[in-house]
Formats: C-alpha cells, structure tokens, sequence
C-alpha cells in the first residue's frame, strides 16, 4: 500500500537508458521503481559517508 506522506517524482528517461534498467531491476529481483529508489539510497549513503552526514529536516515526516 502507498504511503500517502512520500514524495512523487516524475522523471523523463530515454527509451534506452529505460530498458537497461528495466534489465538490470529484473535480473536482482525488483521493480524498475525499487531499482531507481535502491540506487538512490545508495547514492546518499556515498555521499553520506564520504562528505558529511545530511541533517534531517525539523519536524520531518509531519
């Protein structure tokens, strides 16, 4: 079920670039969406621990 407190983002993507990720997303057993969201985490946790830690908002998920 769909957490109504979570962002939408709507991104444009070749067709290219979509089908290889399609790809990839299928052979480890996610969506195309999982995918996106796991390199996405991975991402921030590199830069999180690389860089500096990112401080939460005030009053984050209110």
């Amino acid at each position: 079920m769909r957490n109504k407190e979570n962002k939408h983002l709507g991104i444009e993507i070749d067709p290219e670039l979509h089908r290889k990720i399609k790809y990839v997303a299928e052979y480890e057993g996610r969506s195309i969406n999982g995918q996106i969201l796991y390199l996405v985490r991975q991402c921030v946790k590199k830069f999180e621990s690389e860089v500096e830690p990112i401080a939460p908002e005030s009053g984050e998920g209110k």
